[in-house]
């Protein structure tokens, strides 16, 4: 996934790039056609061009994947992490499809770029002054057109039901990234006015603020890789709060319970340790529940919870629709949840197979629907029917409450002491440390996520960096005037460094709008599982805005050093 997403960004780059050549070289292009080539013959040129850069490009990232493999696998192994002795494998077929895949996004990348080549009249580029810009109408309208399909093609993968639904989000998530990449330039001249507000008091910052603003186009197709790297952070980070703060909201309404015994590495546990416990006058309820098992409703696969009816509703609250829990007592019955009752068109009394991998197909009828919760998941059954259909009869959790009047602290000192003499591998939290616990695991999971995604927003770095040094190539002789009449090396640098900022925060400003949106999205679709609360890290969002910044400083680094080296009497006659 995280392949497509860095070859998708650099597609943008790519583009951009050989629209600035293009732009460039249109004199020398239109020579070509006035010497007698054809329209076709001058897209073939560029198209050959593409593939060559594109292969030699593809060559030097294997290269390069392969020195990265070999330091990945020892900084895991430098962590801890023991991975099988093995030597590194390079497949062939790797190589084969990374090169093809390389060459062929760049080929595909400077498509367009290549038939605006070939469509430019002779007589026009043989001028001296640049040919006037196309009309951004068409881009518009088929901007609109694409974006709305990808907001279609996300909301029939969210909300649909469908069975190919990842397909379609990742589709759709394309499409939104390019319609808005296509639509931006009409936003990117007052975003970058408003961004360029605060360097209006020098010259050099002013020079910087209208060179963004010149070209919304180029500008825009800079900005938009960095928009989709800023984006996909956005989105992740949306959907990381608002999953910690709908599964810590979920745990305050659900959980009764005053401890909570869970296994450190996931591995559930023996029986024997509740059994033991139930018996305790230290507690008032003790209820353990068993999932991990698979088992099948019709075409989906589901993984239903073993609880004891006779002891959940007091160590948590289950809200029900219609039936009750205590129906569970009764032999080959289930609860399910008001989305799996309403996906299914099943009512209390109604029956469903449920297939199991030890006793294969199981007639079960429903006695109880409950409201969407997160210990039940969409189907309950009782302790005697879980393990009667599953070979693993191990407890995932047990709930423990407390007897009235007893001393909590020694209990609790007491139950550690059980656990890590006779089961070392639970766990013994309360309500704090089980919200404490679920934050933890949401936020490891998502770091891995937010590397992988980081190194997406580096690639769009360089997208600035080759951006604007390509476009000094194209101002070589405007920067020369600059410094014949006044301007210092430094007043350029500062100049670039300007510009190169602005193009940054309005990618980070356009990527950050698109991820909310992306992560409102997400979490309104998974809202019926649990996750049924919006929330948005300001703080992280403004500490984006603020790297995104410090990205469009180090990216003008050498791009300003070499505008202010250029040799003013050289650029002033440079044709």
């Amino acid at each position: 996934m995280f392949g497509f997403v860095a070859l998708f960004v650099g597609a943008f780059i790519i583009f951009n790039t050989f629209n600035i050549v293009v732009t460039q070289r249109s004199r020398e292009l239109a020579l070509f056609r006035a010497l007698g080539a054809t329209r076709r013959q001058v897209m073939t040129s560029v198209l050959v061009e593409a593939a060559v850069v594109g292969l030699v490009a593809s060559v030097i990232g294997v290269l390069v994947g392969i020195v990265l493999a070999i330091g990945l696998k020892a900084v895991v192994g430098a962590l801890g992490l023991k991975l099988p002795p093995t030597a590194l494998v390079i497949a062939p077929r790797t190589v084969i499809v990374s090169l093809l895949l390389g060459t062929t996004i760049t080929v595909a990348a400077a498509v367009s770029p290549a038939r605006r080549a070939s469509r430019v009249a002779p007589i026009e580029a043989l001028r001296e002054s640049a040919a006037p810009s196309s009309s951004i109408r068409r881009r518009v309208i088929v901007g609109t057109l694409v974006t709305l399909l990808g907001a279609g093609s996300l909301a029939a993968g969210l909300f649909g039901g469908v069975s190919n639904a990842g397909y379609l989000v990742g589709l759709g998530a394309a499409l939104s990234f390019v319609g808005v990449a296509m639509l931006s330039p009409l936003v990117a001249r007052p975003i970058a006015s408003v961004l360029g507000r605060p360097f209006r008091r020098r010259i050099s910052g002013r020079l910087g603020g209208e060179n963004a603003n010149r070209n919304p186009r180029r500008t825009a197709s800079t900005a938009a890789a960095l928009m989709i790297g800023l984006g996909l952070v956005t989105f992740v980070a949306v959907f990381a709060a608002s999953l910690k703060s709908s599964v810590t909201g979920v745990l305050d309404r659900t959980l009764r319970s005053d401890l909570m015994l869970t296994a450190s590495q996931f591995s559930p546990f023996s029986p024997q340790l509740a059994r033991g416990l139930s018996s305790s006058p230290d507690f008032s309820a003790v209820s353990p529940l068993r999932q991990g098992a698979e088992a099948k409703v019709g075409s989906s696969t589901t993984f239903p919870v073993g609880i004891d009816p006779a002891t959940i509703t007091d160590v948590a609250n289950i809200e029900m629709d219609a039936g009750s829990i205590a129906g569970l007592s009764a032999p080959n019955t289930v609860a399910i949840s008001r989305t799996e009752a309403d996906g299914k068109h099943l009512t209390v009394g109604n029956t469903l197979q449920m297939q199991f991998a030890r006793t294969g197909s199981q007639t079960l009828t429903v006695v109880g629907i409950f409201e969407p919760n997160a210990l039940l998941n969409d189907y309950a059954i009782s302790l005697d029917t879980y393990d009667a259909n599953v070979a693993q009869q191990l407890d995932s959790t047990v709930f423990l409450k407390y007897a009235p009047g007893v001393d909590q602290t020694t209990v609790r000192a007491n139950l550690e002491t059980l656990v890590a003499r006779d089961y070392p591998s639970v766990v013994v939290n309360d309500q704090a440390q089980t919200k404490q616990t679920y934050v933890k695991q949401v936020d490891q999971f998502f770091a891995i996520v937010y590397v992988l995604l980081i190194l997406s927003v580096f690639i769009s770095a360089f997208g600035i960096v080759n951006t604007l040094g390509l476009s000094i190539y194209e101002r070589i002789r405007e920067l020369g005037l600059l410094r014949a009449v006044g301007m210092s090396r430094r007043q350029v640098k500062r100049m670039i460094r300007v510009e190169a900022v602005i193009i940054a925060v309005l990618g980070a400003v356009l990527g950050l709008v698109v991820g909310i949106l992306f992560g409102w999205a997400m979490q309104r679709a998974l809202s019926n599982v649990g996750i049924d609360r919006l929330a948005i890290p300001f703080g992280q969002l403004v500490f984006m805005l603020v790297v995104a910044a410090l990205i469009g400083l180090l990216a003008a680094i050498w791009p300003a050093r070499r505008a202010a080296k250029l040799n003013v009497l050289e650029a002033i006659s440079y044709e």
